[in-house]
């Protein structure tokens, strides 16, 4: 063994960290974009954010125009909200403000479907209240209405609305208590239990379902407070169109003349060119990721034209390499690019995620002609939506059904992606619906 050594010249990429950052913000929605913007602007004297350029346009729905988005008439057709609605109710029911103010960290602990997501031990620490007087507490903010919101369980939700409707009885309480053999359908062993008979049990059955197991999920869920889409889809005269959501995306512009001005103070030079400096590199990232985010949203669009004319079940079949191939990117930025963007579609707002599915084989057996993942995903849905409840369909027949029209398909596959999708397997669904006809 000898140690020798050598010299010898290579290149390498080193990540700057302007190029670190330029990468983060291909990843950044329009509104990170310009909350990104906005906390630049107040560190940098000569970074100006513009007001947005135009306002969202909405689709139409038959065939009518295209009219701007008005948030204020959309405040005032906006249905009240769960939060709001049941603050609304805190305000009379709590004149004292330190409950009020209790009050509102229970409201802080629910979740869309209304019952109450955060354990109460943690909802008392936080209040400084002792477990008794949580309950306490408690118990006085469930009766607001409707009766089941802020319930810890579905017996409880439930129980709530009985106490409410008067339909509290043994036998009603009894079955809230064997919940478990009702969801597996044993209605003879929960007869047994409940001391009843058949017909008995059955008539009670017929008012527990009357009750809402999710009674905050009539109510709006905050659609004002979602962020707006980042890309928006509209058909013209040479197809379809592709352009970026100006209205939650600022222009970055950079003040040369106040640099200029005070770049003239010697002591004052080094810092004007450094900011300056930030400023100029911020005008031209957002610039390029604006540019690369269209360029592969308009590649997207271009290749699930399908999709947008007829929906879920026509989506093409699409890979990353696929789109960084066409627009001349690398693979990595389409990925960062779709993570996180949303685009508004003739069909509905969703991700550009949503959009790449690999491709099944086809009746060749190769990918050639083979429908994507996704549609064969909403074939599924849809085959189970349209099944007779009484004979549901099994796996095999699915992947035979969807065969004899489309890619070949094997019965595990149909099981994983009924399993994706929250399907119940054939027999489950059939138990359910036994237990429905009931």
């Amino acid at each position: 063994m000898q140690f020798t050594q050598r010299t010898a010249q290579s290149t390498s990429l080193v990540m700057s960290g302007h190029m670190q950052q330029a990468i983060a913000l291909l990843q950044l929605s329009n509104t990170d974009i310009q909350s990104y913007i906005e906390k630049e602007a107040e560190e940098n004297p000569f970074i100006d954010v513009a007001a947005p350029a135009r306002a969202l346009p909405s689709l139409p729905q038959s065939g009518g125009a295209i009219e701007g988005d008005d948030p204020a008439s959309r405040m005032a057709d906006h249905p009240l909200s769960l939060y709001g609605h049941v603050a609304a109710q805190f305000d009379s029911l709590f004149a004292d403000p330190h409950r009020r103010v209790i009050a509102d960290r229970f409201l802080e602990g629910i979740d869309a479907n209304g019952w109450l997501c955060d354990p109460l031990e943690d909802i008392a620490a936080d209040c400084g209240l002792g477990l008794p007087e949580a309950e306490e507490m408690l118990r006085i903010i469930q009766t607001v209405e409707p009766a089941g919101l802020f319930a810890r369980s579905l017996a409880e939700c439930l129980g709530l609305q009985a106490e409410e409707r008067g339909m509290m009885t043994p036998l009603f309480r009894a079955i809230l208590a064997n919940l478990p053999r009702l969801a597996a359908a044993d209605l003879t062993g929960l007869a047994r239990v409940c001391g009843c008979t058949m017909d008995e049990l059955r008539a009670a059955l017929k008012e527990l379902r009357s009750l809402n197991p999710k009674p905050g999920a009539d109510f709006d869920l905050g659609e004002l407070n979602e962020r707006e889409p980042d890309l928006i889809v509209t058909r013209g005269a040479s197809g379809w169109q592709v352009e970026l959501n100006r209205s939650t995306l600022p222009a970055v512009q950079v003040d040369e003349a106040r640099a200029a001005e005070i770049t003239r103070d010697p002591a004052t030079r080094d810092y004007v060119g450094e900011r300056l400096g930030v400023a100029r590199w911020l005008r031209r990232a957002v610039e390029h990721r604006n540019q690369t985010t269209l360029a592969v949203g308009a590649e997207i669009v271009r290749r699930q034209s399908a999709f947008l004319e007829h929906g879920p079940s026509h989506i093409a079949p699409m890979t990353l390499a696929d789109v960084a191939a066409a627009v001349g990117v690398h693979e990595s930025t389409v990925s960062r690019v779709t993570t996180g963007i949303l685009i508004v579609t003739p069909q509905g707002t969703l991700g550009l995620k949503r959009f790449f599915s690999t491709a099944l084989p086809g009746k060749a057996g190769g990918t050639e002609g083979g429908a994507s993942a996704a549609a064969v995903r909403h074939r599924i849905q849809r085959l189970v939506a349209a099944e007779d409840p009484a004979r549901p369909l099994n796996d095999a027949d699915i992947a035979s059904a969807i065969s004899e029209g489309g890619p070949t398909l094997a019965r595990r596959t149909v099981a994983k992606y009924r399993d994706m999708l929250n399907i119940p397997s054939s027999f489950q669904r059939k138990r359910r619906a036994r237990l429905d006809a009931v």
